[in-house]
């Protein structure tokens, strides 16, 4: 098992808004980074577990976990004209982007917040807190996952 961080911005898709959705499951679309794409198609499994990540708001943070239900897909969004992460250059026989599913699994007691993170030692390696990193996937080690999970 494999285990991520995923940051999506509250006002447009919530921690809240994945438990609501049937089966607590809901595509993660719209990715559009070269890198974040290759990720998800090639890295991320069945049952892989995932910090979803607050991002852009207040107070940035881990607010929950979910898991990865469905394997990498054609990003159907990239097809379609009317939608915002419409890409013309996209072609459904040879797609450029991807998705996968998520599951909600549960919210954490409360947000680990980035501030937090960073006065933390032993997370210097995590991704999250490299200058000028922007992806909004990216990948936690075992040991990380562990440690954040010890804060909560």
């Amino acid at each position: 098992m494999q285990y991520w961080l995923m940051k999506s911005e509250p006002d447009a898709f919530a921690i809240d808004d994945l438990e609501k959705m049937p089966q607590q499951t809901e595509h993660w679309d719209g990715v559009r980074n070269y890198q974040a794409r290759n990720m998800m198609r090639d890295q991320m499994k069945l049952g892989d577990q995932i910090f979803f990540y607050h991002s852009n708001c207040d107070e940035p943070g881990i607010v929950g976990i979910a898991t990865i239900c469905r394997e990498a897909y054609p990003d159907f969004t990239a097809f379609d004209p009317e939608h915002k992460y419409f890409d013309p250059k996209s072609n459904p026989d040879k797609p450029s982007w991807m998705m996968v599913d998520v599951r909600f699994v549960r919210k954490l007691s409360r947000t680990i917040t980035l501030k937090e993170l960073k006065n933390h030692p032993a997370l210097c390696q995590l991704t999250l807190l490299r200058k000028g990193n922007r992806l909004s996937i990216m990948p936690i080690s075992q040991d990380e996952w562990d440690y954040i999970m010890g804060l909560e």
